[in-house]
């Protein structure tokens, strides 16, 4: 497995990514063409707004539950690592941190993970700051 970095931390599902949409966006501009292009404009635009929904709901909700479910379990994950860590609750001041900043908290291997997340606090560190900052990356491989 490749080793995972700042730069390549993004995952791509290739059914959902590189058939489905391309698919439903080729049937969509074909559908925005005909509607331009025909007689039966209508009933081409109707079937545009068709396409425009089936892929903003594909896009939603491929992700929604299973990054839902993800985030509770990073931040369970991140609460039991502090606590490893150092030996006190992350709870006494995880809600000063936002959404951005404790997800890109996991990235950072033990050895830097408290220290970082006193910098995240002391100094408000954007989530992408944060990744910059970690000198060794702990890959996250499982997240979707």
């Amino acid at each position: 497995m490749e080793t995972q970095s700042y730069k390549n931390h993004i995952r791509y599902y290739p059914p959902h990514h590189f058939v489905y949409y391309p698919i439903v966006m080729t049937f969509l501009a074909f559908s925005v063409y005909f509607s331009f292009t025909t007689e039966d404009s209508l009933i081409w635009a109707f079937i545009s707004g068709i396409f425009v929904v089936l892929f903003c709901l594909a896009f939603m909700l491929r992700q929604h539950y299973a990054l839902t479910l993800q985030n509770r379990i990073v931040r369970l994950e991140l609460q039991y690592r502090y606590f490893s860590i150092t030996g006190k609750r992350l709870e006494d001041f995880e809600q000063q941190l936002n959404d951005d900043q404790l997800f890109a908290l996991r990235f950072a291997p033990d050895n830097e993970f408290p220290a970082l997340t006193q910098r995240a606090l002391n100094e408000n560190l954007s989530g992408t700051a944060i990744k910059k900052a970690i000198q060794q990356w702990k890959g996250d491989h499982e997240r979707v």
